[in-house]
């Protein structure tokens, strides 16, 4: 599985395509962070801003093959393997973004009656459980569930969408509580969000590679 990570991380950074996701956080940073507001919120708003990155992300890894390459590697370590490498690359290309992202807007944020620590570790799950959802979210919207290209991009954006918003959510969850935090001055720990979104992200990573069996 190292090997397989290796390659499909080797594919994304040279191929140059997680330059978009990228611009489009920092883009959606620069619009929602500002420096020396609280930084609960900026850190739930950060978070957020993750969940269709990290979906984006994952459906470019799950694409970026051409279909010889991709049949080569399927026969060489499993195609369930190889497209569980793919899913995994991406999400721990998302992961230390993320990690960047909450110290640099703890660094510029206003800590008063939080402490950096707490806003730290408060933003780290809340990151996390963005990463997981938006995980699940680009999985479900990619190949081999979805593969035509325009109805792929679609339901990545409605789905990411709705994973922000919709009651029940982890990401949603984890999100709330860091932004009602904000406005209380206390220091909000999402745990529940974070087995949550786990459970997520593995029924629909399991979904995607026990489809690769029969749709590819």
């Amino acid at each position: 599985m190292t090997a397989l990570l290796r390659y499909q991380t080797d594919l994304l950074l040279r191929s140059q395509r997680w330059l978009a996701p990228l611009l489009l956080y920092a883009v959606l940073l620069a619009v929602a962070v500002r420096s020396g507001e609280p930084v609960l919120g900026a850190l739930g708003y950060a978070a957020a801003a993750l969940l269709p990155v990290t979906a984006w992300l994952v459906r470019i890894c799950l694409g970026q093959e051409p279909a010889a390459a991709r049949n080569v590697v399927a026969a060489a370590a499993g195609r369930r393997r190889a497209h569980l490498a793919a899913i995994l690359a991406a999400v721990l290309c998302a992961a230390p973004l993320g990690a960047v992202a909450v110290l640099g807007v703890t660094a510029v944020g206003d800590t008063r009656g939080v402490g950096a620590p707490g806003a730290v570790a408060s933003g780290l799950l809340a990151t996390a459980a963005c990463v997981l959802t938006g995980a699940a979210v680009g999985t479900l919207t990619s190949r081999p569930l979805l593969r035509s290209r325009g109805w792929s991009l679609a339901a990545l954006v409605l789905a990411s969408l709705l994973a922000l918003v919709t009651t029940g959510s982890p990401a949603k969850h984890a999100v709330t509580a860091l932004v009602t935090g904000a406005r209380t001055a206390a220091v909000p720990l999402p745990w529940p969000a974070l087995p949550g979104a786990l459970l997520l992200a593995a029924a629909a990573v399991a979904l995607s590679v026990r489809a690769t069996a029969w749709r590819e």
